[in-house]
């Protein structure tokens, strides 16, 4: 924006009346941006007396007709007390020139001195920072409008990294640690997990792929529910046991690994069954297959052949509930030298490691199917994909990476 001080200023000169529609035009345009009257006038090229009548307007001569105020204010629906009006703006600017700190002008608006320096810092003037009142209101209007174009809908490298996760299963709060760990110093690729949510269940506003839907999500649930009901635990069953309350204290503190958390994920028709194993220290998981049923001597052998290939170290106890599946648990303690606690009934909190991932694993084998026709293999396949994501309980480390890390110490 280039202008020049005109040298003749006689009312009759050229550049007087339409001639100046540009620098007036570019005058209000300052003074949008924050600039002030004079500094305004200065910068198009015209006495600040021209300026403040283009803005205040003229009254009415003897030789000149007069004209209207250009900067008559607009008026706005009005706004909730939530948010700061003009008159408060107005006050703030006149206190911060009678240098009053900010926690005592917002003692007198009666708001929290955070409020009042979060108004100064964000609608300030962008360069000398100075704090003009209706310049301040005319930035927080614009940015009021709703809605406003998502981050994933803006950002295209941002976008394909989420949907690339989202096809792997990962959830949005894994995905946006891993985006933090992978670029902590490019803040435009950081996101929330609301936002991913978002994207996805509301398409139109997300910018994700059409064919990123809800059924990518663990619950596949197509709209959003605060809480879930917990499963319905199994049949207890009346067999001499051990009971969680005489565990080792050192299986609650997760700092020795070798203790495991075991279930049953149930599929159609409870006619058949999946074993899953998960290690409290790592997180680690295995998954036990049950290709005939899920009698007492079918878990038996099943976990047994399961559990004697790991090393010493990490066979010190199994937790399980009543179910009648473990009828033969005392077979099962003999041939590989682990104890087996069991629950109280209704309290599946008690092996809440496992409960979660029964729910992780719930992505690859929804309620309602047929587990009978996964292989060993497939088994296999999906464990290995759980324990390479990065968990949140891990420092965002994942499983394969921590049991990792305890068998290279153990041989060391």
């Amino acid at each position: 924006m280039e202008f020049e001080q005109r040298k003749d200023r006689s009312s009759g000169s050229a550049g007087v009346g339409r001639g100046l529609v540009r620098e007036r035009a570019a005058y209000f345009q300052l003074m949008q941006e924050g600039y002030s009257s004079r500094e305004a006038a200065k910068v198009v090229g015209v006495h600040c007396r021209t300026a403040r009548g283009w803005r205040n307007g003229r009254a009415p001569t003897q030789r000149k007709p007069g004209s209207p105020a250009r900067n008559a204010p607009v008026t706005r629906a009005s706004l909730s007390s939530r948010y700061l009006s003009e008159a408060e703006r107005i006050h703030i600017a006149d206190r911060l020139r009678e240098k009053a700190s900010l926690r005592t002008i917002a003692k007198e608006l009666g708001r929290h001195p955070a409020t009042i320096s979060r108004e100064v810092r964000r609608n300030g003037h962008p360069d000398s920072g100075d704090y003009r009142p209706h310049a301040a209101q005319a930035r927080a209007a614009s940015r009021r409008p709703r809605p406003k174009p998502g981050k994933l809908t803006l950002h295209n490298e941002l976008r394909e990294f989420v949907q690339d996760c989202l096809d792997q299963k990962w959830s949005p709060e894994q995905i946006v640690r891993s985006i933090r760990r992978q670029y902590p110093d490019r803040p435009d690729m950081h996101l929330v997990h609301e936002t991913i949510y978002l994207a996805i269940y509301m398409p139109s506003r997300g910018g994700l792929r059409r064919e990123v839907t809800t059924s990518q999500l663990r619950t596949r649930r197509i709209r959003r529910k605060p809480r879930r009901m917990a499963n319905r635990r199994q049949p207890r069953y009346s067999t001499p046991m051990t009971m969680i309350s005489e565990r080792p204290a050192e299986v609650a503190d997760r700092t020795v690994p070798g203790h495991w958390e075991g279930d049953l994920i149930i599929g159609k028709d409870q006619g058949s069954a999946i074993g899953t194993l998960v290690e409290r220290t790592t997180r680690y998981l295995l998954l036990v297959h049950l290709p005939i049923d899920r009698s007492a001597a079918q878990m038996r052998d099943a976990l047994i052949a399961t559990m004697n290939p790991l090393p010493a170290g990490l066979k010190r106890s199994l937790t399980w509930d009543q179910g009648s599946e473990m009828g033969l648990h005392h077979q099962f303690t003999k041939a590989t030298s682990m104890p087996v606690y069991f629950c109280t009934p209704a309290s599946p909190w008690q092996r809440g490691t496992n409960e979660n991932t029964n729910g992780l694993l719930r992505q690859y084998f929804p309620k309602g199917t047929d587990l009978s026709g996964y292989t060993a293999d497939d088994l296999a396949t999906v464990a290995a994909e759980l324990n390479a994501r990065p968990r949140k309980a891990l420092g965002w480390e994942s499983p394969t990476e921590c049991l990792s890390k305890l068998l290279a110490s153990a041989q060391n």
